[in-house]
C-alpha cells in the first residue's frame, strides 16, 4: 500500500503558487497502480481518495498507522468504491459482492475485513476509492447502473450535455457524509460543469478517466476572481478545497467521478458562478 499526505492550503497561498506547486498540492497522479492500494490522505474534511487494482492476487484493505491510529481501516470510516475496469468483487467480512464496470459499492463503518479482487488478472478491476470519517455504521450496499439516480443536464449549444449518475447519494444509499457519482459527457460536449461552482461547506475531488493518452482536461480551480488551471491526464484526480471553484474542459471525450464530504448531504448545496463572473 502507498500513502501520500496533502495538507490544507489557503486561497491566499495558492494564488502565489507556480504551475508545479499547484500540481504538487492538488493533483493526484499516482492512482490506478496495478497490484497496489494507493491512498492520498487530505486535510480537507479528513477526506481520502485512492485506488485498488488487484491483479493475480486479491488486495486487502489495511489500516494506516500514522494517519488513522485504528486497528482496522473502517473502524471510524466509511468507504465508497466505483469500478472503472474489468469485472471484480469486494468481500466484506466473508460476504462477496460482484462489482462490474461503472458500478458502485458502499462500505460502512465497522467492517474489519475488506478485500478487493479481479475476475481476470489480464483485465483487472480498477476500483476508485473515496473515504471519510463516519459517526454511524450504515449497511454495506452495492449500487448498480439501474439503481443510480440519473440527471440529464446541459445542452449541445453550451457544449456540456451530460448524464450524471448519482450512485452513492442519500436518495440511493445511506451514508454519513460521503457522496459519489459518475458523469459522462455526450459526444461533442467538452465542459464538465457549467456554471462553475464551489462548496463552502464541503470539499470535492474530480477523478478523470476514459481519456486518450494524448488528451487532457484543463481543470479550473481557485477563487472566482483568481482562477488557476491544471492540465489533467487519464486516471488522474484534482483535489478541490471548499474555497475553490471547479469546472473543466477537455480536448477530447472523457468521463469523471466526483466525490464529496462535508457539512451536509444536500447535493445542490453549491455556490454558482456564471462565466461572466469568472476572472
Amino acid at each position: 500500500m502507498t500513502i501520500d499526505i496533502r495538507y490544507a492550503i489557503g486561497k491566499k497561498e495558492a494564488n502565489g503558487y507556480s504551475t508545479q506547486e499547484l500540481r504538487d498540492a492538488f493533483l493526484a497522479e499516482s492512482l490506478m497502480t496495478p497490484g497496489e492500494i494507493v491512498w492520498i490522505y487530505t486535510h480537507y474534511e479528513r477526506f481520502m481518495l485512492g485506488s485498488a487494482v488487484p491483479t493475480a492476487e486479491p488486495l486487502t484493505l489495511k489500516t494506516i498507522e500514522d494517519q488513522l491510529k485504528m486497528p482496522y481501516f473502517t473502524a471510524r470510516r466509511e468507504v465508497g468504491a466505483i469500478n472503472i475496469g474489468g469485472a471484480g468483487s469486494i468481500t466484506v467480512n466473508g460476504q462477496t459482492y460482484a462489482v462490474g464496470s461503472e458500478e458502485a459499492f458502499y462500505i460502512g463503518k465497522g467492517n474489519e475485513e475488506v478485500v478487493f479482487a479481479s475476475d481476470d488478472a489480464n483485465n483487472p478491476a480498477k476500483f476508485y476509492l473515496n473515504s471519510a470519517p463516519a459517526h454511524h455504521a450504515y449497511p454495506c450496499k452495492k449500487v448498480g447502473a439501474s439503481d443510480a439516480n440519473v440527471l440529464h443536464l446541459g445542452s449541445q449549444e453550451t457544449s456540456n450535455e451530460r448524464d450524471i449518475k448519482q450512485l452513492l447519494i442519500n436518495t440511493v444509499v445511506e451514508t454519513c457524509q460521503l457522496q459519489m457519482g459518475l458523469t459522462r459527457l455526450k459526444n461533442g460536449s467538452v465542459w464538465n460543469t457549467m456554471p462553475a461552482h464551489q462548496h463552502d461547506r464541503r470539499n470535492e475531488v474530480y477523478f478523470y478517466f476514459d481519456m486518450g493518452d494524448e488528451q487532457r482536461v484543463c481543470h479550473f480551480m481557485g477563487e472566482p476572481s483568481e482562477t488557476r488551471h491544471i492540465f489533467v491526464g487519464n486516471e488522474e484526480a484534482v483535489i478541490s478545497p471548499p474555497w475553490s471553484i471547479h469546472c473543466g474542459v477537455g480536448t477530447g471525450s472523457y468521463a469523471f467521478i466526483w466525490g464529496m464530504a462535508g457539512e451536509n448531504l444536500d447535493y445542490d448545496d453549491m455556490d454558482k458562478f456564471p462565466p461572466s463572473e469568472l476572472r
